[in-house]
């Protein structure tokens, strides 16, 4: 992931300092599941050590993974947009680190202050953007004729 939409160069100082004070330390295991796709997503997670994977549920096997997040990374983008509802699942692939949000409080401090809240929508939006992109280079890596690289 690009450092454009990790925690610390997306948002401006205030912004940093002002979710960083809703934010609670947690820790997880190696193998710990942050969150299961379809569930609610009632909060969300900033990587301060180790590596987190999205995963993706595919019957009658072990779950795909999409991107492994580390540090300053943002961990789950859904609480953002109704419904609320994980698109994916998340793993600890190590010990892990992490400030962990509610997420109705940040929307209700969103909603609140305007330029807060714009400044975490772009934010949200960058890291949204960069994985779709991410997603789309692995997919041309599998399928395409000639793998992701440009043409000559």
């Amino acid at each position: 992931m690009t450092s454009a939409t990790t925690l610390n160069t997306a948002l401006e100082p205030e912004h940093r300092e002002r979710l960083i004070r809703l934010a609670r330390e947690v820790s997880f295991d190696a193998g710990a599941r942050l969150f299961e796709e379809g569930r609610r997503a009632d909060r969300f997670w900033i990587v301060r050590t180790g590596t987190v994977a999205l995963d993706l549920h595919v019957p009658g096997r072990r779950p795909a993974v999409i991107e492994a997040l580390g540090h300053g990374e943002l961990i789950g983008w859904s609480w953002h947009f109704a419904p609320h509802i994980w698109q994916l699942g998340a793993e600890a692939t190590s010990p892990v680190r992490a400030w962990e949000f509610d997420a109705e409080a940040v929307r209700n401090l969103c909603a609140a202050e305007p330029e807060f809240g714009r400044a975490v929508a772009v934010w949200v939006g960058r890291v949204i953007a960069q994985r779709l992109h991410a997603s789309r280079v692995r997919l041309l890596d599998l399928y395409a004729p000639y793998g992701s690289g440009g043409l000559t």
